[in-house]
């Protein structure tokens, strides 16, 4: 029997509590040393205290709604807002993972369509909805790359050929997987070293699983000679695997297949719009060709020209990486998105590369520009120049937030001393360019005359400057009102 309580809080609010005196420790199933002996010590608030308390705390978060956010290598593009209402309808919301597929044919029908819009888009035969996120579609692909492998019988093939710019997820990826990584040098120019990739090859004779690449590279260059670099993988019998958290700078102008790639994972919460930071959630599908295609994750979603079903029966299959598809929303949003851009997707891909090959042109004279060549949706500067006066990257990032804008990625590809990774996306316009451009001009002219006005930065922010050695050392998550700074 359930029983309501009502109870007075300490802000004279009513409140209710409710009781089932039906479940007991043995109805629960759970062993008694795990229950607890007191009630808990939950605060009693109203509901605008709550209210207020969330509002606080959004406040002081920066979203791309708050302004300019242009973090290297993670495409913080904004997400429209129809896109958020669309996956909140009731058809999607209300559904349960073990429903039949009969009653959620909606859901099936959108994400086969999704799996199609994306075969189109990459070039590739077949796709899996499954990742959770970029670092996830990475595993599923390494995973694929070594089930292959072991079909094939050639189980002597536990190398992975991976460019010192990469991800750091790639050689994660592949570790877990049990690869040995090989570090594959870049060239003057910034892209992989071909002469050193064939003497990988050359010395790893019939070892070599596969290379993982991006392309464009972290850099924000694209590997003019990707097309031999496929070629060489191929000759030697290895898989060529397309890292996707760079793809937004080439959809609908180029594909991974064109390139010669075997796997390619996409970032849904970045290229196609859908909300990306703050811990999730994410979207990591994974495309593969003809020959692989047996090989992705179950259930893949199919259709029999009457009804869309989940398909379980793939001959090759590496099983499941997750149970259910509980990012089912942004797998909604980023379906809508590319119904709303349609042919036009590659205009969001032009506009960024415009974006960021502008901003490098205004800054180029100002910070080292160690690769000066034309870039594609993001570039890196070198705060080296700064570094030189007696002020690091990091200050510079935490100056930056005395002018109202968001740090870009820094100290990240590792192969740029002093890196500044700055990518604007498709989503600004000139204005909002011009600012950060004459922001990032500002501090570098402050550092020649008042470097100290930027070794103190910020002097706005809500929270005093942080001590990251110190506060790294002692680490301390309580909250009291005496240490709220």
């Amino acid at each position: 029997m359930t029983k309501l309580i009502f109870e007075k809080s300490t802000d004279g609010i009513n409140g209710v509590n409710i009781i089932d005196d039906d479940i007991s420790e043995e109805s629960l199933g759970i062993n008694p040393k795990f229950l607890r002996k007191n009630k808990p010590e939950l605060p009693q608030v109203s509901e605008l205290e709550a209210m207020r308390h969330f509002k606080e705390l959004s406040d002081k978060n920066f979203c791309v709604e708050s302004g300019f956010y242009p973090l290297g290598s993670c495409t913080m593009k904004y997400n429209p807002k129809i896109n958020e209402y669309l996956s909140l309808l009731e058809g999607f919301t209300d559904i349960h993972p073990l429903q039949e597929d009969e009653d959620v044919q909606g859901a099936l029908e959108l994400m086969y369509k999704l799996q199609e819009a994306l075969k189109e888009i990459t070039g590739m035969d077949a796709f899996t909805l499954h990742g959770s996120a970029g670092a996830h579609g990475e595993l599923c692909g390494m995973m694929i790359v070594k089930h292959y492998f072991k079909t094939t019988g050639e189980t002597n093939r536990k190398k992975v050929i991976i460019p010192d710019s990469a991800h750091g997820t790639n050689p994660a990826s592949a570790g877990m997987c049990g690869f040995e990584i090989i570090r594959v040098n870049s060239n003057e120019k910034g892209q992989v070293d071909i002469c050193h990739l064939k003497e990988l090859f050359e010395e790893n004779k019939g070892e070599i699983a596969a290379i993982m690449l991006t392309n464009p590279n972290t850099l924000g260059l694209f590997e003019e000679n990707i097309l031999e670099i496929s070629k060489i993988a191929h000759a030697n019998g290895a898989l060529l695997y397309y890292d996707g958290a760079n793809f937004n700078a080439i959809m609908g102008v180029t594909n991974p297949k064109i390139m010669g790639f075997d796997i390619v994972h996409l970032n849904l919460h970045k290229t196609f719009a859908t909300p990306h930071g703050g811990g999730g959630p994410g979207a990591g599908p994974v495309g593969v060709v003809e020959k692989l295609k047996d090989y992705l994750p179950v259930p893949v979603i199919d259709f029999d020209g009457t009804k869309y079903f989940r398909k379980y029966n793939l001959k090759n299959t590496i099983g499941k990486i997750k149970e259910f598809q509980g990012n089912f929303g942004v797998l909604i949003k980023a379906y809508a998105y590319i119904l709303m851009k349609g042919n036009t997707l590659k205009n969001a891909s032009m506009d960024a590369v415009m974006n960021a090959n502008y901003l490098k042109e205004k800054l180029k004279d100002y910070y080292k520009l160690p690769y000066n060549f034309p870039c594609m949706h993001e570039f890196v500067l070198s705060g080296d120049k700064q570094k030189a006066q007696g002020v690091h990257t990091l200050e510079i990032a935490k100056r930056l937030m005395d002018y109202k804008f968001h740090p870009p990625t820094v100290y990240f590809p590792l192969i740029v001393s002093e890196a500044l990774m700055i990518e604007p996306t498709e989503s600004e316009n000139k204005t909002r360019l011009d600012e950060f451009a004459q922001a990032m001009i500002t501090i570098a002219k402050e550092i020649e005359t008042n470097p100290q006005e930027v070794l103190n930065a910020p002097h706005s922010t809500p929270v005093k400057r942080v001590d990251e050695i110190n506060a790294a050392r002692h680490l301390d998550l309580k909250f009291t009102k005496n240490n709220k700074e």
